[in-house]
């Protein structure tokens, strides 16, 4: 059996997006070039890892188990590849995060970390905006990772490391599925299930008063579950960004994506820390980590999920 990671990133990329045009557009390669390298590790395998449906790609039981393979695969690789060797680093960190940052983005990367430095400990702590910022101002943490964009205090520094697209979720069968892209007066119409986490619901009031819409907003909720779990079940659409992002509800029900045609902000997600605060080398570890996944060109395409 010989099979690529190239065609693993095709194929783990196509399961967590549950489209290929929507593959091919965040590995910047043609739907065709994505469907050839699909149809090849099938081949390769000899079975199926998809269910073509009409609303998108939905994994078989079969690919359900592969996936969890290729996962293992992507992060060996990238323990042994992607990150420099260098010197063990040792010691204690203690890094906040808001509730989005730590339930769609951290987990992977802390374990890969603690792979990296088994003498590291990354203790985490969950706030919001206002207490990182007080908490890192007080010296109560080392780092933060939060939405940059909601940043204000001069006195912390911050590095940007990912900007999240927010595009229109809808349910698998909606109408606004066959549309390449959705108007603010289109979705203005639909029931709005509003999210309102890492103070989305502030940026979206931003936005529609900005285009001269207003929603038609059922749902005011930080769960992002919730918000998912709605739209899957039919009750409405929501505009949440591709972090947050994941093809099927935690009842099992399908939901869709689809982007927003004006021009709306992203979720730009980064790491803060005091202006005045030592740089300690776990510290320093951890910008460097993040900077290289994220800033590095050879490496970026890879590990901006959704």
């Amino acid at each position: 059996m010989n099979f690529s990671l190239r065609q693993l990133r095709y194929f783990v990329t196509i399961a967590e997006l549950g489209q290929v045009s929507r593959a091919a557009e965040q590995l910047h390669v043609t739907p065709s070039a994505v469907t050839i390298s699909l149809r090849d590790l099938e081949n390769e395998l000899g079975y199926r890892l998809f269910k073509r449906e009409s609303h998108g790609m939905e994994l078989t039981e079969d690919g359900r188990h592969f996936l969890a393979h290729a996962h293992a695969v992507e992060l060996a690789v990238a323990n042994a590849q992607n990150i420099p060797r260098q010197r063990q680093v040792s010691g204690d960190l203690l890094l906040a995060a808001t509730p989005t940052l730590v339930g769609y983005f951290l987990p992977e990367h802390i374990y890969r970390l603690s792979g990296l430095h088994s003498g590291l400990r990354i203790d985490m702590l969950e706030l919001d905006r206002r207490g990182i910022e007080d908490g890192l101002l007080a010296g109560k943490f080392d780092i933060a990772m939060l939405v940059i964009s909601n940043v204000t205090d001069p006195g912390l520094k911050t590095q940007t490391l990912v900007d999240s697209q927010r595009r229109l979720w809808v349910p698998a069968g909606h109408h606004l599925t066959s549309e390449s892209e959705v108007s603010l007066a289109e979705i203005a119409k639909e029931p709005l299930m509003m999210l309102t986490a890492d103070e989305a619901g502030e940026a979206a009031q931003r936005y529609w008063k900005h285009y001269g819409y207003a929603p038609d907003v059922r749902l005011r909720s930080s769960s992002i579950e919730a918000v998912r779990s709605m739209v899957g079940n039919g009750l409405g659409v929501a505009i949440a960004s591709d972090m947050q992002y994941r093809p099927w509800s935690l009842e099992g029900k399908r939901v869709e994506s689809v982007r927003v045609k004006e021009p709306i902000p992203a979720m730009s997600v980064g790491l803060a820390w005091r202006t005045e605060s030592k740089c300690t080398p776990a510290m320093k570890m951890v910008q460097d980590y993040f900077r290289q996944r994220f800033l590095d060109p050879h490496n970026r395409h890879k590990f901006v999920r959704r």
